[in-house]
């Protein structure tokens, strides 16, 4: 059973199943996180969707480095969990299954490329009040245990 984070399913509505893969970015106590401008302002754990026909692991790496510019070094998966959400960048009521991994990251590469992103460092301490979702604190949290 994989634990659901977030808001409530609506009755009646129905949900896409979108699969994606995001990283615990961890430097000692540092973390590296994406800041997402819209639709909502808010710190996230970088990554995203996996695009139809890509492997997760080569899809978490192009995520990370379109969000904060970093190449990355996979440790580990943490863990996976659910959300059912409104997606209005895609007009999408989806059902996110989020795989979240443990990773490092190892060379910054230039700017983020995906616009609206900026990649920002805090504590992970900072990171377990800021990031916006449950589901990415909880990840965060099993991190740090």
């Amino acid at each position: 059973m994989i634990r659901r984070f977030g808001e409530t399913v609506k009755s009646g509505q129905r949900y896409r199943r979108r699969p994606g893969v995001y990283a615990v970015l961890l430097d000692g106590d540092a973390l590296l996180t994406t800041f997402q401008e819209s639709p909502t302002p808010e710190f996230q754990l970088p990554g995203g969707g996996i695009d139809r026909g890509e492997q997760p692991i080569a899809a978490l790496h192009r995520e990370v480095f379109e969000e904060t510019g970093w190449k990355i070094d996979i440790t580990r998966r943490l863990g996976a969990f659910r959300r059912f959400t409104y997606m209005p960048e895609y007009d999408l009521w989806a059902e996110k299954l989020c795989t979240i991994y443990l990773a490092r990251p190892v060379r910054r590469l230039g700017p983020p490329t995906e616009t609206g992103h900026e990649a920002v460092w805090m504590s992970a301490a900072e990171a377990l009040l800021q990031l916006g979702n449950a589901g990415d604190r909880a990840m965060l949290a099993r991190a740090l245990a």
